[in-house]
């Protein structure tokens, strides 16, 4: 074999370990949720660590690669959302495909939580889909069918309590899950029963939920 069938083969090899680890830290992720570190990952896609870091350096950019289209799917669904004639069904429609996204993938959560790189593109999705929530939630609320003491945090809410079920029920998550939404729909609906205490501001929000890593920097555990 010359040079050019020698480069063509590493390139192969080079290709097929970079899809078996994208493989495997999908299924390991959707599982176990980010808690797994780069080695678990390594055992589970078979190759070694040192192979795995060379086609991602840092877990930020493994989790960005595995994740980025749910986001740009997440972002979208958020602007078809924003798009539906009827403000109340765009926001229920919505929270019922995040659900959804949920029931299938424990990380899915812990990413849209996440920041990463301004530079990479799953930032730019994240981001843009928070932009489109927002406005969601207030056209909704213009429309006098979402309370007016709804907030952007509030979702985050959702998405957290709806994971526990989803963790903590298994195999019938999908019927807690349905039970859970509906309930949650019927109290975000205005006018509301009643009023709600003060909700934590957006820096509570986030420290809450994320892992803190050097300081009060966050960053995707390695």
């Amino acid at each position: 074999m010359g040079d050019a069938g020698v480069d063509r083969q590493l390139r192969a090899d080079a290709e097929r370990n970079r899809r078996r680890i994208l493989d495997a830290a999908r299924e390991i992720f959707a599982d176990q949720g980010l808690d797994v570190s780069m080695r678990q990952v390594a055992r589970h896609a078979k190759v070694g660590e040192p192979t795995l870091r060379r086609r991602f350096p840092s877990k930020a950019d493994l989790v960005a690669e595995v994740f980025k289209d749910k986001v740009v799917f997440y972002a979208d669904a958020a602007e078809e959302a924003l798009a539906d004639p009827d403000p109340w069904h765009g926001f229920t429609t919505f929270v019922g495909r995040l659900a959804c996204m949920q029931l299938g993938d424990r990380g899915f959560t812990e990413v849209l939580t996440m920041t990463f790189p301004s530079s990479m593109r799953i930032e730019k999705d994240r981001r843009r889909a928070y932009e489109k929530i927002s406005m969601m939630i207030a056209r909704a609320q213009a429309a006098g069918t979402l309370r007016e003491d709804f907030v952007p945090e509030d979702m985050i809410l959702l998405l957290v309590s709806h994971a526990g079920i989803v963790a903590a029920t298994g195999d019938i998550a999908e019927k807690f899950s349905a039970r859970l939404v509906a309930y949650l729909l019927q109290a975000f609906a205005a006018p509301g029963a009643g009023p709600l205490p003060a909700p934590p501001s957006m820096t509570e929000t986030y420290r809450a939920l994320l892992r803190l890593h050097d300081g009060d920097q966050h960053a995707v555990p390695s």
